[in-house]
């Protein structure tokens, strides 16, 4: 056996060195704990100094790129000319148990037309900046006609987020993500690559040493919620693309849930994006104080630069821009922002080949066109890009298209030409070979020779990467198209596409300057209920269509018929009104006339409006007499319409019912006012010295429309001062509207499951509701139900499940006497057409 021997002096030495080293590392755990803080920190710092310096690159980049991203842009900033884009606010969803919105007496009698708002220019419903639209928690896609400002109002939202705008409030953090449709490489093949498109799209504008970091930056930002993604051309591009864009954002929403994206979409279709939970929201034209500021604006700035440039001091003396704005103010009702820029633009220049509206577009592509380049090629050139449905094309194809048109080289024809072919037709074969296990390298298509390539350095085209290219603006491939297609018999190929914005541009400019009757026969036999939308394609024809083109009387009379028809909904009824309006013809201002005196409430309700958006002074004393009817809703817009005339005349009948008449009548009269920026904010001012209850309460209500600081102060000293309570009380609910604008903004349905009242509904009728599932039936049962508030809570949930039996209630609702639920259901009708659904005629279901 071992014997163990102890030394006592060793093992008392090692348990007092093992004590003092335990004790020591005690007491130094605290420190080296701080160390072990100080490095993360300092790795954290530098992470953070790294992405700080990518994210400060990339805002400085896109704010740049932002503020070029107008028309004008080689002229001006955009911020220097900007009018503030403005956003109709769309119909309020109810809840049942909550108290409804504040809502004004101009959008309860303006019928709600998304498709039209050129009517809204000149009414001012409630409207939405673009931070108040998107301060809900739904994604957004502005819809407009082409020219309307899309482009410019996606621009400002992210130059507003690369400053990080106090404006923007709870997104005043997010980082702006600001591309075209044409910059994105779609599809991707693994929806794990969501962002890789957005990441090799910004590469083209980032910093070389970034290129590394851009990845990390966009993950984290996208992980972290803080993207906010602006995706420009999704309105200019044909179904089969929509659809496209459109999975690609739900594979995005599905990886990065908090992602909110803006979009632009045509009133025509929005393939996908309703589905998924996009909200459409009208970008509303120019008022006409907004036109008198922007050429106030277009003057100064033209006097201060171009007007001192070399080349502008050798020409011509300039004229007084006073005098030029009075000439161009003269006739400008219901021209988009596009048309009045190029009107100005070309009146300043002196260079205009006339002041109708399409010699104003003829003008600026002459002037954006590459010197002693003939017209039939850049005709060409646009009649193939819409008659291929190819918005964004290869411009290795289109080199065909014009290749009759190129001026020769000055190299051997032979063999030089048959290898540049070769090379050309290698390009376009390799490039639809699928790619493996290749890292993707940027390629960007810039023609330095050639027909293309003089475009796309005058400023005429663009290009994109991965070889795509486009014209500068939609409405001059849309011109271009039209006028060529006069010389050639391809409407029956325009006619059959699916419907897209280009194929209505083209169409549109043909008629302008061709016999367009063939066409719109044929969209005449194709348009039916509930919408109509050929027909009303067809009629925005009319404003520029040779006033004796044969087919304008049976459009007219068609037109007249649906105006007149009784029993379906005023925003159907209105785009017939909107498109008499638009027309500009001298016989719409009659016709309104004759149907004010009509037995017809509604019909006389439009009429009215009609006249007033025509600004017609010979209908004074027509509505006049409209103020006497029993028609709350006509003698409320009887109003609207005298302000809209502006005369002092027509002014002095408002004011005379604002000191006289009903309580009711008093209030809208106070808010017409306010669109009367000069006489009759006079006579707000005024209102409230006077001794008069109701007199001061309707002014409250006026000035609650106007958004200026005096009427703000003038509002908080009546709710404070004022002697009278029902004053004061007006006065709060006023403030509070202002304040909670917001509150308008479109936002998010919750899940049936989730939802409070669609639960208390269901217990009532002795079910439940699953989660995960859409809850159809008891959301049918709902709109059949005695409660109206139950009614139109439903209708916003069943636009996602358009079965037939959902479009069978729906038209059932629509045809019903209740007349909100009326319009609702149309409106939800509407969303479902724009979402590609075809919609029966109602007679199917023995409607209508």
């Amino acid at each position: 056996m071992f014997q163990i021997e102890i030394y006592p002096f060793s093992f008392f030495l090692g348990f007092i060195s093992a004590t003092i080293f335990w004790l020591l590392a005690s007491r130094a755990r605290p420190l080296w704990e701080e160390m072990r803080a100080n490095l993360k920190e300092q790795r954290e710092a530098a992470e953070s100094r790294k992405t700080n310096t990518v994210e400060e690159n990339h805002r400085r980049i896109t704010l740049r790129r932002a503020q070029g991203m107008h028309l004008a842009a080689q002229l001006f900033a955009l911020d220097e000319i900007l009018q503030e884009p403005m956003l109709i606010a769309p119909p309020q969803n109810v809840e049942p148990g909550m108290p409804p919105k504040f809502e004004d007496v101009i959008s309860q009698t303006l019928p709600y037309l998304p498709a039209w708002p050129e009517i809204a220019a000149v009414y001012l419903p409630q409207a939405l900046t673009l931070p108040q639209a998107i301060s809900g928690n739904a994604n957004i896609v502005i819809v407009g006609q082409p020219g309307v400002g899309k482009t410019v109002a996606l621009a400002r939202l992210a130059s507003l987020a690369a400053n990080r705008s106090e404006n923007l409030e709870a997104l005043k953090g997010h980082i702006p993500f600001l591309f075209h449709v044409a910059d994105l490489k779609l599809p991707i093949a693994d929806p794990k690559d969501a962002l890789n498109p957005l990441i090799e799209a910004a590469s083209e504008h980032a910093p070389i040493f970034d290129l590394g970091k851009l990845p990390d930056f966009f993950k984290n930002t996208f992980k972290n919620g803080l993207a906010l993604l602006l995706v420009d051309g999704f309105d200019e591009i044909p179904p089969e693309s929509q659809q496209v864009i459109s999975e690609y954002f739900k594979i995005v929403l599905q990886n990065y849930p908090q992602t909110r994206i803006v979009t632009t979409g045509a009133p025509e279709y929005l393939d996908g994006l309703i589905p998924i939970g996009f909200a459409p929201l009208t970008l509303c034209t120019w008022s006409r104080h907004q036109n008198e500021k922007f050429m106030e604006q277009w003057g100064q700035l033209w006097s201060q630069t171009v007007a001192m440039e070399a080349w502008a001091q050798t020409g011509p003396d300039q004229v007084d821009p006073l005098l030029l704005n009075v000439w161009l103010s003269a006739d400008n009702a219901h021209l988009t922002p596009l048309e009045i820029t190029l009107k100005a633009w070309g009146a300043y220049a002196g260079d205009s080949l006339g002041p109708h509206v399409l010699e104003v577009i003829a003008t600026h592509i002459r002037r954006i066109a590459p010197a002693n380049t003939p017209l039939a090629a850049l005709e060409t050139l646009g009649m193939q890009v819409m008659t291929n449905s190819t918005p964004v094309f290869d411009p290795r194809k289109a080199r065909a298209w014009v290749k009759s048109f190129e001026i020769a080289e000055e190299t051997p024809e032979g063999e030089a030409s048959e290898q540049l072919e070769e090379k050309e037709a290698e390009a376009i074969k390799e490039d639809t070979k699928p790619k493996k296990g290749k890292k993707i390298e940027k390629v960007v298509a810039t023609p330095t020779s050639g027909l293309l390539g003089k475009m796309a350095a005058s400023g005429l085209l663009i290009n994109h990467p991965n070889n795509k290219m486009r014209f500068v603006h939609a409405v001059f491939a849309g011109y271009l198209a039209g006028h060529a297609l006069t010389y050639y018999n391809a409407e029956e190929t325009i006619l059959n596409q699916p419907d897209w914005s280009g194929k209505y541009l083209a169409m549109r400019y043909f008629a302008a300057h061709g016999d367009a009757s063939k066409l719109v026969q044929s969209l005449l036999e194709f348009s039916r209920l509930p919408m109509h939308r050929p027909l009303f394609a067809a009629a925005r024809w009319l404003r520029d269509a040779p006033k004796n083109a044969p087919w304008r009387g049976k459009l007219f009379g068609t037109l007249a018929a649906i105006l007149q028809s009784e029993g379906i909904p005023l925003s159907l009824r209105g785009q017939a009104m909107a498109a008499f309006v638009l027309s500009n013809d001298p016989s719409a201002a009659t016709l309104f006339r004759q149907f004010s005196t009509s037995l017809s409430f509604e019909l006389v309700q439009l009429a009215v409006l009609g006249v007033g958006a025509m600004r017609d002074a010979k209908s004074i004393r027509a509505l006049e007499n409209v103020m006497d009817a029993p028609s709350l809703s006509v003698r409320r817009a009887a109003c609207m319409a005298l302000v809209a005339i502006g005369t002092n005349e027509s002014l002095e009948i408002v004011a005379q019912t604002l000191l006289t008449g009903d309580e009711d009548i008093r209030r809208a009269a106070g808010e017409a006012l306010a669109n009367d920026s000069s006489e009759g904010y006079d006579m707000l001012r005024d209102g409230i010295t006077i001794n008069d209850i109701l007199l001061r309460r309707a002014v409250v209500y006026g000035l609650g429309r106007v958004h200026h600081a005096w009427a703000l102060d003038a509002l908080k000293r009546l709710q404070v001062e004022d002697e009278q309570w029902v004053v004061r009380n007006a006065a709060t609910e006023v403030l509070d509207a202002k304040t909670n604008i917001n509150l308008l903004a479109p936002n998010k349905l919750r899940a049936p499951a989730d939802t409070p009242w669609l639960i208390e509904f269901a217990g009532k009728n002795g079910t439940g509701i699953s989660p995960g599932v859409p809850a159809t039936d008891i959301l049918l049962l709902a709109l059949k139900s005695d409660d109206p508030d139950a009614r139109m809570a439903a209708l916003p949930f069943l636009k996602y499940t358009p079965t037939e039996g959902v479009l069978i209630q729906l038209y059932d609702a629509m045809y019903k006497d209740d007349p909100e639920l009326r319009e609702a259901a149309y409106n939800i009708l509407w969303e479902i057409g724009l979402s590609g659904v075809k919609l029966p005629h109602p007679s199917q279901y023995g409607f209508g």
